[in-house]
């Protein structure tokens, strides 16, 4: 059963489950229009993703997007929606406080322009790093971070430091009013009920994978 529904202002809800699912729709829709092809079913779909055709339509749903029977959907028009839906037709800027190997990782991917995130400036509290290049942005003090988000009027915030640190940069971005923290950090922020924090554990992802891949060895005798 998914739960965790979600509702953005003239949108359907949609599971946190499905809002996962829709940027691998994503990607597979543009394949799919790349290849050649303007229409595409949920079963296609479904087939392709090893997902149900049903929760595929159930998904889709969401952008407010139907497919039409025996036909299915047109690829450009669920591509825009899917979009739309995620906010991705519509560049955010973001700021990073962390410049280590992960952050450093984090500035150089060049996907996230595609998914609407585009990061513009980079903080750290190591004065070995402070005013050096990552990809193109000038390290600055962390000390400036609430300042300058609250002047640029930067929304989005993005913490790749250590656990100790991560509570405190949150508490600069809160205050420069950064409302929407992706936490790279193994640690629980504590910010207004105003602030959205999405978590993302490496060591947790690391913990499931160690585990199934020994369940599987288990299995085949290795």
């Amino acid at each position: 059963m998914e739960v965790d529904a979600v509702e953005a202002t003239g949108q359907k809800s949609a599971s946190i489950q499905t809002i996962r699912r829709l940027p691998a729709y994503l990607v597979l829709l543009r394949k799919v229009l790349h290849g050649g092809r303007d229409v595409v079913s949920s079963a296609t779909i479904g087939s392709m993703l090893q997902l149900d055709a049903i929760q595929v339509r159930k998904d889709l749903a969401v952008t407010g997007i139907e497919g039409k029977p025996k036909v299915g959907y047109m690829v450009t028009e669920l591509i825009e929606a899917i979009e739309n839906f995620l906010g991705w037709d519509n560049t955010k800027e973001a700021f990073i406080a962390g410049v280590g190997n992960l952050g450093r990782a984090i500035i150089g991917y060049p996907g996230f322009a595609k998914h609407g995130v585009r990061i513009i400036a980079a903080f750290d509290d190591d004065k070995q790093i402070i005013g050096k290049d990552a990809s193109g942005l000038e390290v600055l003090p962390i000390g400036k971070l609430s300042e300058l988000a609250e002047r640029m009027h930067v929304r989005i915030g993005i913490i790749a430091a250590p656990a100790d640190a991560a509570q405190s940069i949150a508490d600069s971005m809160v205050e420069g009013g950064i409302r929407a923290i992706w936490n790279f950090a193994p640690v629980k922020l504590t910010v207004p009920t105003t602030v959205i924090v999405q978590d993302e554990d490496l060591a947790q992802g690391l913990a499931v994978l160690s585990y199934k891949l020994g369940q599987i060895s288990k299995e085949v005798g290795v």
